[in-house]
């Protein structure tokens, strides 16, 4: 039994590689017969087919562009130490002397014809091929070379080859092989008359699952230096994964429309005699590859998506074709004839028109034939248009399971439509193996990551911007750090942060930052923070969700939240500005919301990690009456007031909870009053009161000394009473944000630390009313409160809870 190994240009670059391969080739021996398919060098046959063109152009470089090869494989047969170095030497010389007489015919002439070619561009393979049986036979192994030519007869065609199955069997039979390792040249072979000839582009492939078919191979593994077939290309979609099984025909739906890795003949002789053809990577031998078979798993039923660019569309329209029969037998028997090849047809159920869609190159003859097939009728006024669509893209979506499963049509249409992208036609087979649609060229890299990210990433998928990295922004991060891969692990939560920006500067992911190193990374950014880049970054085309987190207290930011919600990204922050700004506004953001179906969440704004916010919605939300608010809202003041303990004055406390992080960054914003002022305008706005900042009375305390705080306390200490400062909503509308007395008995007096305390008095909590208690300030809940509105927003978008 044999199995077949083939090698590309990349997997035998120099003399390392050619090593590499022949331990690939010694491990995966396992007792069977080894036939080794080589190409050539890489970058040989584009240079020999570049020289030919230069002496056709009568360019002399064409003889130093030979000699830079020919040198290139003495080093590669030198750093080998072939036991036959002298030998092979010796007839790589004479090959490359009997090319440059060919070509001293074509400089003469100027002219290069197809034989030319393909005689000079196929010595890249018989080099190759020399080369690596040499290297086996130096380390004792027992090995043989074999020309294809001798062997493969095939009947060139346009765009591939016709292999003569019975010739070529004879042929390879009368070789009469002995040896372990046949190591065959690819990609050429020759014609009934004996003509070198080639199986054109990425013809080792074929060559791979020809020999494996004529030799009765149970394999054919092809080795390249990718790690399989993905789910997508990797360099458009950065989230594509490699798939671990195709069935034949998957692989041929996604190699014809675009996948690069294996070419769609490949697969035919495959098919023919149930070879399973393995990909994998020549640099990573031990990764597990793509293995291609008859059948693959039914539980992945969308296999990838590729696109096939430069198209045009070409649409047919006219009264006279509705219930006429064989028009599309007129047009494509047409196309036929003038070898245009069609790559997706769609036709509307009324007939009244049929469009497809042909590769650029062929569009003014497709056209053309088209119109001519059609005079008469185009005459007659039957067939009113013959229109053609430039900048066209094929992109298809590829799977055997898709006919088991509900829906797939609908979700490949919808998230193209999410992502803006208009479809101009529409194609799928009755197998439902392949759903195709065109579009615009320029948007195929948008489209690919849109139906990638919503067939292969989870809906809590999210792309994760912080802006703001000072106490509560970098609190996050660490906290994130710690919970991430659990999150991911146990709820399937994929959190990931792209990009941290400060006042200064960024600093940008393409999958995720490393948060164990964020900081180093940020100072050491050449990046200037530029807010546009920033959040066009974020809000990536290949992931499902972007969220911005802004973790400052900036007003100037705050004016740009309806323009992200506007572009699709959700918004989640501690920053009171836009909350507590003027009312029109704060409406206006949350009609832009629920306009465009995003999340804005802020339950940091009172309380930072407790449950104010949560608490009071649900109230308002069921239909409870709120009669009374009350609280001490500021985690600060709340410091202060507790510290004031008669051995400590007023400033020193300020000073204090200031070092402690507990204030803004100017403690004369807590010391105002604003903070709470912001915070009532909050809470009464979720309770459906349409107020302004001016409606609230406000106390500051910015201007008090310490005598006069201290005769304050001492008055209240003597009526046995404390003192807090306190913010109180009423049923009417009512706001103050100001100093109270409280018994000592009272609830708002037991406070202890940063701790706020929220009483929420209403038709159902009348005689006792609910109260919320906690830390109010500081980074670490702050932070948590965050943290856990970036979590709820996974679960609205459907993380299990």
């Amino acid at each position: 039994m044999w199995t077949v190994h083939k090698f590309g240009g990349t997997s035998l670059a120099d003399a390392d590689r050619y090593r590499a391969a022949c331990q690939i080739i010694l491990s995966e021996q396992s007792g069977k017969r080894v036939a080794v398919v080589v190409s050539a060098m890489s970058g040989v046959t584009n240079a020999l087919i570049e020289s030919v063109n230069l002496a056709a152009a009568h360019d002399e470089s064409y003889l130093n562009k030979l000699q830079a090869l020919e040198n290139r494989h003495l080093e590669t047969i030198t750093a080998l130490k072939l036991r036959n170095s002298s030998m092979l030497s010796e007839t790589v010389h004479s090959d490359f002397s009997a090319i440059k007489e060919v070509l001293r015919g074509v400089w003469i002439t100027r002219l290069a014809s197809e034989r030319i070619i393909e005689f000079v561009s196929g010595h890249g393979e018989l080099w190759s091929a020399q080369l690596l049986h040499g290297y086996l036979e130096s380390h004792d192994h027992r090995s043989t070379w074999l020309d294809a030519r001798k062997t493969l007869v095939v009947e060139p065609n346009a765009n591939t080859v016709t292999v003569d199955w019975q010739t070529s069997k004879q042929k390879l039979q009368a070789q009469s092989i002995e040896t372990d390792f046949l190591v065959i040249t690819g990609y050429i072979a020759s014609t009934h008359d004996g003509v070198a000839t080639t199986l054109k582009r990425n013809g080792s492939d074929l060559s791979a699952s020809i020999f494996g078919a004529l030799l009765g191979a149970d394999t054919v593994t092809i080795w390249t230096d990718v790690d399989g077939v993905f789910s997508a290309d990797p360099r458009r979609v950065p989230e594509a994964v490699v798939v671990p099984e195709l069935s034949y025909q998957e692989a041929a739906e996604l190699a014809y429309f675009g996948a690069k890795v294996i070419h769609p003949s490949t697969m035919s002789p495959a098919i023919a005699h149930n070879i399973t053809v393995a990909i994998k990577n020549t640099f990573k031998p031990d990764a597990p590859g793509t293995k291609i078979s008859a059948t693959s798993p039914m539980d992945m039923p969308i296999k990838g998506f590729a696109a096939v660019e430069d198209m045009v569309l070409i649409n047919v329209e006219g009264t006279g074709m509705i219930g006429i029969p064989g028009v599309a037998h007129k047009v494509f028997g047409a196309l036929r004839a003038v070898d245009v090849s069609v790559v997706m047809i769609s036709q509307a159920s009324s007939e009244h028109s049929i469009c497809f869609a042909v590769p650029r190159v062929h569009a003014a003859l497709a056209k053309k034939t088209v119109e001519e097939t059609f005079v008469v009728e185009m005459q007659r006024g039957e067939i009113q248009t013959v229109d053609l669509t430039d900048g066209c893209c094929i992109v298809a979506m590829v799977g055997n399971g898709m006919i088991e499963r509900l829906g797939m049509a609908g979700k490949f249409f919808s998230a193209l439509g999410k992502a803006g992208i208009n479809v101009r036609a529409i194609a799928q087979g009755s197998s439902e193996r392949n759903i195709s649609a065109v579009i615009e060229q320029a948007e195929a890299t948008r489209a690919l990551r849109a139906v990638h990210s919503a067939f292969y990433l989870s809906n809590q998928t999210l792309s994760i911007g912080v802006i703001g990295a000072g106490l509560i922004g970098g609190t996050l991060l660490s906290q994130l750090q710690t919970r991430i891969e659990e999150l991911k692990r146990n709820r399937g939560i994929d959190l990931r942060v792209r990009g941290i920006m400060n006042s200064r500067q960024m600093v940008l992911a393409d999958r995720h930052l490393a948060l164990d190193r964020w900081r180093d990374e940020l100072s050491e950014s050449s990046k200037s923070a530029d807010l546009e880049s920033f959040v066009n970054h974020v809000n990536a085309d290949h992931l499902p969700h972007a969220v911005l987190i802004d973790a400052t207290a900036s007003a100037e930011l705050t004016e740009h939240y309806e323009s992200w919600l506007s572009k699709g990204i959700n918004i989640i922050t501690p920053n009171k500005k836009s909350n507590a700004g003027p009312f029109a506004a704060y409406r206006s953001l949350r009609e832009t919301a629920r306009r465009h179906q995003r999340y804005f969440l802020y339950e940091t704004n009172v309380g930072a990690g407790l449950p104010i916010i949560q608490t009071l919605r649900g109230l308002v939300e069921t239909g409870d009456e709120v009669i009374k608010i009350e609280g001490v809202l500021s985690g600060t003041l709340s410091y202060i007031f507790n510290s004031l303990d008669g051995h400590r004055t007023f400033s020193e406390v300020v000073r204090e909870a200031h070092s402690l992080g507990l204030t803004e960054p100017d403690p004369r914003e807590d010391l105002s009053g604003m903070d709470v002022a912001r915070k009532l305008i909050i809470l009464a706005r979720e309770m459906g009161l349409e107020v302004e900042m001016d409606s609230v009375h406000v106390e500051s305390l910015a201007a008090e000394d310490d005598q006069t705080m201290a005769a304050l306390l001492n008055s209240a200490r003597e009526a046995g009473q404390v003192v807090r400062y306190v913010g109180t909503i009423d049923s009417d509308g009512n706001l103050s944000a100001q100093m109270r007395r409280y018994p000592v008995d009272h609830p708002f007096a037991s406070l202890s630390g940063s701790d706020n305390i929220v009483s929420f008095q209403t038709a159902r909590y009348n005689t006792q009313p609910m109260i919320v208690r906690g830390p109010g300030a500081g980074p670490e809940v702050t932070a948590a409160g965050v943290f856990a509105d970036l979590l709820r927003l996974a679960s609205f978008l459907g993380a299990p809870h």
